[in-house]
Formats: structure tokens, sequence, C-alpha cells
């Protein structure tokens, strides 16, 4: 992967498209592969390669940055795929001039201490959150992570994904009245590759 572009200074619409080819070349494999959703695919993403990447994880954190409505005042996930994207989301944001709290979902409570399911500064009721997630295929796991928010007492404006593979999770969130937005849609991502891979 060539590193010719500045990070903290690319415009959005490069930055994507560097973004797009990371993808193809680190995190997506085509084959016969079992999601955690308990689906079959014909392909993976693995988008822990590209929000673990050192440049990946500052263009992943500048672009959701640009996509978070203006009131904002944090960022979460459900834990493990989402932490590195909220806390990348966060810490782009410091250097843009805003404060943006990253909060960790738990799956399970904290078995210790407060036995807190949501790790971070505690906010006001009724703070605006976006939640944010690698990828998208049913929905449930950035599902979980707004009940729990909402059991704390935050309001969702918002979800955000990286990649959306089509698979319901667009249609769930819609029946829960959650606005959605993705940086890439799978077919995105497979045009590009097949691109690549000629």
């Amino acid at each position: 992967m060539q590193f010719s572009i500045s990070i903290p200074q690319a415009d959005l619409s490069t930055l994507r498209q560097w973004l797009l080819d990371l993808f193809c070349q680190v995190a997506y494999k085509e084959g016969d592969f079992t999601l955690s959703s308990g689906q079959r695919s014909t392909y993976y993403i693995n988008g822990k390669q590209v929000t673990l990447h050192p440049q990946g994880g500052a263009a992943v954190g500048r672009i959701l940055l640009s996509m978070l409505p203006a009131e904002t005042v944090a960022v979460a996930g459900l834990t493990l795929g989402a932490d590195p994207i909220v806390t990348a989301t966060s810490v782009v944001a410091v250097y843009e001039g805003r404060s943006i709290t990253p909060l960790i979902v738990r799956k399970e409570a904290k078995g210790h201490g407060t036995q807190a399911y949501i790790e971070g500064p505690v906010l006001p009721p009724s703070s605006p959150v976006v939640v944010l997630e690698d990828v998208v295929t049913t929905g449930q796991s950035a599902l979980k992570a707004v009940e729990r928010l909402q059991q704390a007492g935050y309001e969702i404006m918002q979800i955000i994904a990286l990649v959306d593979r089509h698979q319901g999770g667009a249609e769930l969130y819609q029946q829960h009245h959650l606005p959605f937005a993705s940086v890439f849609s799978i077919r995105d991502i497979q045009a590009r590759w097949a691109e690549l891979n000629q």
C-alpha cells in the first residue's frame, strides 16, 4: 500500500478513495466463510485490518468525523469492532477543535466494580450520541449498542458503518426509526477489488 497522501491534509474525496483501496488490499477476501451472524458467505471483510492500521485508523476517524451531525457529543459502539473506530474519531476530533467523547459498549456487564455496560465518561441525560460500526450485516451488533445507550439515557442520533453488506441491517434500523449511513457499500468494495485484481 502506497502512503503517498498525507492523511491529515488530504481532502475527503481523496481520502475516501485511498480508504476504499486499503479495504480492498487488506480487509476484503473471497472464499467460503461463516459470519458472526451465523450466515455463510462467499466473501469476508475484516474491518479491524483497516481500523487498526496506523494510517487507516486516522483516515477512518477523519471521514467519520465529517459525517457526524453537528450536535453530536459522543460516539459509541459495541466492543470489539467499534473500539478503534470510536477512539480514532474522538482523537481526530480534538485536532479539528471538537470534543467528541468515545464510549465503548460491553456485550455483557462488567463482572466487578461498577458492573457497567458502558465504558467512558458519564454524560448528561439525553446527550446526542452516534453509534459507529465497522461492518454491518444483519445490524444486530449496533442495535445492541443502541439499546444499552438508550437505557443509560442517551439520545441516539444515527448509526454510521464503514461498510454496509446490504443483508438486512439498514432495514432493521429503519424499523427502529434509526437513521443509518455507511461510508461504503459492499458493491463499492467488490467493484474496486475486481479492478485492482484484474
